[in-house]
């Protein structure tokens, strides 16, 4: 799976979760800090690796900054994305199961290596929900990227 990552910040924990991604074999295209001379303003590096993933040239992405909150603002304003901000594992399997999300928006100041892996344990396990439910809730979610209103 190829997987976009951004950080504003050049932290442990950032450079944990691109060698976390690759050793579980996944393609990781860098965005912000993690990359040699790109703008790593968290607008800036979360827009462009959600940008990815609106496009289908990135399967998913996973963004990140101090608290989590910018990150994922900045993702949720590309259409065609959904970010959650994941703080665990329970968060990061029901993002994927009820939202189907497909940006995921870590914390660089809360999250451990330890509990890194246990939320993208939770996150690559999960699996969107068939639930009629929630996939019309999700389809909802779309339209409001079109400014839509519901049926």
């Amino acid at each position: 799976m190829r997987i976009s990552v951004s950080s504003d910040m050049d932290e442990p924990v950032a450079r944990s979760l691109v060698a976390e991604l690759r050793g579980r074999g996944h393609e990781v295209v860098a965005y912000g800090a993690l990359r040699p001379g790109a703008d790593p303003q968290w607008a800036v590096c979360s827009e462009a690796a959600a940008r990815e993933v609106a496009a289908g040239t990135s399967d998913q992405a996973v963004v990140c900054c101090w608290t989590g909150t910018g990150a994922s603002i900045a993702a949720n304003k590309v259409p065609g994305v959904r970010a959650a901000l994941c703080t665990d594992a329970y968060t990061a399997d029901g993002a994927r199961r009820w939202n189907d999300a497909n940006v995921l928006a870590l914390s660089l100041r809360l999250t451990s290596e330890p509990l890194l892996k246990e939320i993208l344990d939770a996150w690559f396990t999960a699996e969107p929900s068939a639930d009629a439910d929630d996939r019309e809730n999700v389809a909802r979610v779309g339209r409001l990227d079109l400014n839509r209103p519901a049926p």
